[in-house]
Formats: structure tokens, C-alpha cells, sequence
């Protein structure tokens, strides 16, 4: 379980406004990917089933991000804190904005 942790930020040339968040957790190619509030997140795994990396479209909920970091039952709160810790707040949508 290495971990291989970076946070990647598209950013609008001319607004500056945030496009898009790639959050690495580790190394590989996708063999599977998921949809998580319709379109706003995507979790990729390797074949082996672990998560190499969450990206977000759109502002998203974090109890989404936590339920996609659920799926590293042995450094959940390892890869939870890693997301929360490097969100930038423009993808952060409140539980009263879904």
C-alpha cells in the first residue's frame, strides 16, 4: 500500500476560477472508474481494486469524497485527511447546496 500523494488544480487561463481537482493517491493506470453526484467526482482504481485517484468537475459534497475514501479500509482516515487537508474551498459544495 504506497501512497504517492499530489494534488493537481486546472485553473481558467484569463478567470483563474478552478476547473478541475486530481487528487493522486498512488501510482498506476485506471482499469475501473466511478461516478460519484452525477459527474461531479470520479474515483480511480487500479486492477487490484485500490484507488489511485479522485478528481472532481464541479463543487462536490465532502461526505462524497469520504465515502470514495472508504474504499482504503486499511488508510481511510490516512487518504481522508489528505483530500480534506488540500480541497480548495471553490470545490467544496455545503450539504445545503445539494
Amino acid at each position: 500500500m504506497k501512497f504517492s500523494f499530489q494534488v493537481m488544480v486546472t485553473n481558467d487561463n484569463r478567470t483563474g476560477k478552478i476547473l478541475s481537482v486530481y487528487f493522486r493517491i498512488r501510482s498506476g493506470k485506471a482499469a475501473q472508474v466511478k461516478e460519484f453526484q452525477d459527474g461531479a467526482a470520479f474515483a480511480n482504481y487500479n486492477h487490484k481494486g485500490e484507488l489511485i485517484g479522485i478528481e472532481l468537475l464541479a463543487p462536490c459534497q465532502l461526505a462524497v469524497l469520504d465515502k470514495i475514501s472508504k474504499s482504503e479500509p486499511k488508510a481511510q482516515l490516512e487518504v481522508r485527511r489528505f483530500v480534506r487537508g488540500n480541497m480548495p474551498r471553490d470545490m467544496v459544495l455545503s450539504a445545503s447546496s445539494a
